[in-house]
């Protein structure tokens, strides 16, 4: 937008708005940045509408200098199809915004098209939670759930009536091919870079998580609760069984209410279709920063909880328990000192 005639604001909200002055008649090389043009192209461009190399290299200079000049690989531009690339704009450009990524968001975009994460659990969250990853750009995503899927798994952005009958893994396969069609959903046999359980795990299915050294995310929705967490990653911050400790330290009994819910029948859970948009929503964020490289998330030693019906995230502290074998409490004691 034109504050004035010389003076150019980008954005609109002030907490991301900035103005560039003294622009002059040069301000037209800013119809040529659409990413389609290496820096030397947008000069040449400029140059054959009659606008001087020297005053285009200023503009360009003003918009650096202002944090408003993204330099998206034109080589990157070039191999994402038309689809994708204005499919995931919205990431690119919340990428450059969020995390001031100079790049136009194309490193972000880089580590998530090379990313693979396997969903546990393709209910009413997991399932969402792995469409989300998908349409955000994650290039390979797995579910894993071979049980039938139910009437009551069926919501928005996861699993259709369609679907019920079939196994849970192949309606959410299905879900992410239709939000992100280049994704893949089929298990390369490599190690994943992140794990989301969106179920009640088994002790020896977390131990193996934690033994080969895999990051986990755990996620849940039910009781009318929603926790997103914890992030785990092996030997450095607190894991599920660290958080089953604490749980006992409170309640000596937990431990039998805990092998009771796992072993469990089938039974309706009660988890909306608001909360298990919430749960997964704030799961996807997670794991995507966790995979975009950025500081350490909420749920690192911690839980993000929903409570209906008041509708407050809150952050529950969890931290490494001496008695785990886990060894992320030697972890924490050694860098406190």
């Amino acid at each position: 937008m034109w504050r004035e005639r010389d003076t150019l604001q980008v954005g609109v909200d002030p907490r991301r708005a900035v103005a560039v002055r003294r622009l002059g008649p040069a301000a037209a090389v800013i119809s040529l940045l659409d990413g389609s043009r290496s820096r030397d192209d947008v000069i040449a461009t400029a140059l054959a509408y009659g606008v001087p190399a020297a005053a285009a290299n200023r503009v360009l200079g003003l918009l650096a200098s202002a944090g408003l000049l993204d330099d998206f690989p034109v080589g990157l531009h070039l191999a994402l199809p038309a689809e994708v690339r204005a499919r995931l704009g919205p990431e690119l450009a919340t990428a450059a915004l969020a995390y001031q990524d100079s790049s136009g968001g194309a490193r972000v975009l880089a580590r998530r098209r090379g990313a693979y994460v396997r969903v546990y659990g393709a209910g009413r969250v997991g399932a969402c939670v792995a469409t989300g990853l998908a349409a955000a750009g994650v290039g390979r995503v797995v579910c894993v759930d071979p049980a039938p899927a139910r009437t009551e798994d069926v919501c928005p952005a996861g699993l259709l009536m369609a679907d019920v009958g079939a196994p849970r893994q192949d309606g959410a396969a299905r879900a992410m091919r239709a939000a992100a069609p280049e994704v893949k959903t089929t298990d390369s046999g490599e190690l994943p870079d992140l794990v989301i359980c969106a179920t009640i795990p088994t002790p020896e299915l977390a131990a193996s998580w934690r033994h080969a050294g895999l990051p986990h995310l755990a996620l849940r929705g039910e009781e009318a609760i929603g926790v997103a967490g914890p992030l785990v990653l092996p030997g450095q911050s607190a894991c599920l069984r660290c958080v089953d400790l604490r749980k006992t330290d409170l309640d000596p009994a937990w431990p039998k209410i805990l092998a009771q819910a796992v072993c469990g029948t089938s039974r309706v859970t009660a988890c909306d279709v608001v909360l298990a948009f919430g749960v997964a929503a704030v799961g996807c964020a997670q794991a995507l920063l966790f995979l975009d490289g950025q500081l350490a998330p909420g749920t690192l030693n911690g839980t993000l909880e929903l409570v209906l019906p008041d509708w407050q995230w809150r952050r529950r502290t969890w931290q490494p328990h001496g008695d785990c074998p886990c060894g992320a409490h030697n972890a924490a004691s050694d860098a406190g000192q």
